[in-house]
């Protein structure tokens, strides 16, 4: 017998066992008579799943989740969430909660994925009370890639705009009156210059792109025609890319992660060098420690690391379960977020360096004030910074809205294919591109609504009823599920298993303790401070607002169906008994390679023994830092 590990056949066809020498305190593994039935049953469970598809490569891999975490979050968002929270202001708060927050969540949500091989829905089968948390980011992940496709086609709009013989942002027309600034600065100012001046590329994308209305009073109009077309495009492309599973969305991963980074580059060369450009580097950078004291940075600051990182939308989970079990995930997951960190500090450095000249061009000192924050930042400054450019705008417009669309591709991509996921897990014998094709006409259809003349003020609702707000209910719900209910301890011994790697303090602490009481704290404070939502200064009219929570009730109602339902589905006796068994992890909760799993399960009934002997030594009082450092 080998010292490494312990050969053991096990009867009833079940292969050989496994079973590493750190599951045993004499080196070789014995399974237990009082062991054997519960592995067997768990055994069988486990060749009944399904298996899995697996990414070409680790890089593959990696390359996906850059794909999807550094997109548009960093690009469209970041700027103006840190334009509205005071520029240089937001770093400190967005920076703190990165790694209190981000990278914590990114890392165990990771960890879940590969090592249950099991989608967003299905890894709750760790505690089915909380299998609702599941359902509700699911939904939450439609209404997002739903509208995130909306602005995808934003981005195709404005490439094949580019191919005009003059950049159509560029100029100011006649219909537009006094106070605009031609965005290429070859025209004159037409009229004399106020507070209340616009850029061409603000007007053409309020008023020919988007035909914004000012109000919903009238309704929400009819999709734009063009938009449409290209909302088409877009969902055609996520389709094409996922029709195959991982199998195709990996190979495009490497063109989606790695081709931005080239023409952000040149961009950041080109804004660095725009007369103005250091005031607008500096307003971005240096803080104002007052803003500190508002808890809506820190807010907003929290919101915007979830839809950088998309941590708690289930994306995470669902990528890293095509992992080969073993795989580092805690050096991927370390990686992703510190590239995704300095993305979006990149994207702000630009963003705000095209402020600075605007500011510079315009005479106002207020660089905050140069432009209106909100969702169409990215296509007024960006563009303004394109028509500057004296030789051959245009085909630096095609590169950088090239880029802009494979962004918003990689990021939609992991969100339909999540949302795939389920569904197949689902309906296993249902062909794989009927669920993907059905996917792509749902979200075309529900999309058509965001590219009306009020699509701008459906996307502001939707993004705080449907996406904001309940991934903040439901990733406190997944903190608790994990740190406390499923156990921080029973975590870290299932990454020393697959990933022979001690958890640190640092990591414990947060998903048990700073975590959950940083989002606790968050969710008590926007519901204390919480007032009618407005777009552009003007309130949501009564029926939208109600539509809204509706929407919001919606999401979060599943938290407490599935709870129920679980509850209801185990064996008779009283609700404490009911309740014990179903935040129990099911018996084949584990790797899903039954030799594998019942190696985990000797590896944990070992982990049990070694506690078991010290218990007497240790103080009453000792079962929650247990929970957390045992």
């Amino acid at each position: 017998m080998k010292d490494s590990k312990t050969e053991i056949l096990v009867s009833g066809g079940l292969p050989k066992l496994e079973t590493h020498s750190r599951c045993a305190g004499s080196g070789e593994a014995l399974l237990m008579p009082s062991l054997l039935p519960m592995a067997l049953e768990s055994s069988e469970l486990a060749l009944n799943r399904k298996a899995r598809d697996n990414w070409g490569s680790s890089l593959e891999f990696l390359m996906s989740c850059i794909a999807l975490s550094v997109g548009l979050g960093n690009v469209w968002r970041f700027p103006f969430t840190a334009l509205e929270n005071g520029g240089g202001a937001f770093l400190i708060p967005y920076l703190v909660v990165l790694f209190v927050v981000g990278k914590p969540i990114y890392y165990m949500e990771m960890l879940l994925g590969q090592f249950s091989s099991r989608g967003i829905v299905q890894v709750f089968d760790f505690a089915p009370l909380m299998r609702g948390v599941g359902y509700a980011q699911l939904l939450a992940l439609g209404v997002l890639a739903t509208y995130y496709a909306s602005v995808m086609a934003l981005t195709l709009r404005y490439f094949f705009d580019s191919f005009a013989s003059e950049l159509p942002w560029s100029f100011c027309r006649a219909e537009w009156g006094d106070g605009c600034v031609s965005a290429s600065g070859a025209q004159p100012l037409q009229g004399p210059l106020s507070r209340n001046f616009s850029s061409s590329a603000q007007l053409y994308l309020q008023r020919i792109v988007l035909n914004e209305t000012d109000s919903l009073e009238e309704g929400i109009g009819y999709p734009s025609g063009s938009l449409a077309l290209m909302l088409g495009i877009s969902w055609l492309t996520v389709t094409l890319i996922i029709i195959r599973g991982v199998k195709s969305s990996g190979k495009a991963a490497y063109v989606l992660a790695l081709f931005p980074y080239v023409v952000m580059f040149i961009l950041l060369v080109r804004a660095l060098t725009l007369p103005g450009a250091y005031e607008g580097v500096m307003y971005f950078l240096t803080p104002q420690w007052e803003k500190l004291l508002e808890p809506q940075v820190w807010y907003n600051a929290v919101t915007q690391v979830f839809f950088s990182l998309a941590v708690c939308f289930g994306v995470i989970i669902m990528y890293s379960s095509y992992n080969r079990f073993g795989h580092n995930v805690y050096r991927d997951a370390n990686i992703v977020t510190t590239l995704d960190t300095f993305t979006s500090l990149l994207s702000g450095v630009i963003i705000f360096g095209i402020l600075g000249n605007l500011a510079h061009e315009s005479g106002i000192k207020d660089i905050g004030s140069v432009v209106k924050a909100g969702p169409g930042l990215a296509f007024i400054s960006y563009p303004d910074a394109i028509a500057k450019f004296k030789m051959f705008p245009q085909v630096f417009s095609l590169l950088f809205f090239a880029m802009l669309f494979m962004l918003g591709v990689g990021s939609n991509v992991g969100m339909v294919s999540c949302i795939m996921t389920v569904l197949k897990d689902q309906f296993v014998n249902v062909k794989l591109w009927i669920i993907v094709v059905s996917l792509s006409v749902v979200g075309f259809l529900v999309g058509l609504i965001y590219i009306t003349p009020g699509g701008q003020h459906i996307v502001t609702l939707m993004d705080f009823h449907g996406v904001t707000f309940v991934s903040l209910v439901s990733a406190i719900f997944e903190l608790i599920a994990v740190g406390w209910i499923y156990g921080t301890k029973r975590l870290c011994q299932d990454a020393e298993y697959m990933l022979n790697i001690k958890t640190s303090n640092y990591y414990r602490i947060c998903w048990s303790i700073v975590t959950p009481v940083v989002m606790v704290v968050i969710l008590v404070y926007s519901l204390l401070t919480m007032s009618p939502l407005s777009y552009n200064g003007q309130e949501f009219p009564l029926a939208y607002r109600v539509f809204g929570w509706c929407v919001s009730g919606c999401i979060i109602g599943q938290l407490f169906y599935w709870a129920l339902y679980a509850n209801c589905k185990q064996p008779k006796g009283s609700l404490k008994s009911r309740l014990n068994n179903s935040i129990k992890p099911h018996s084949d909760w584990g790797p899903s390679d039954p030799k594998k799993l019942m190696d985990y399960q000797m590896f944990l009934r070992n982990k049990d023994e070694e506690n078991s002997k010290n218990v007497n030594r240790r103080c009453v009082c000792y079962t929650a830092g247990d929970r957390i450092f045992g």
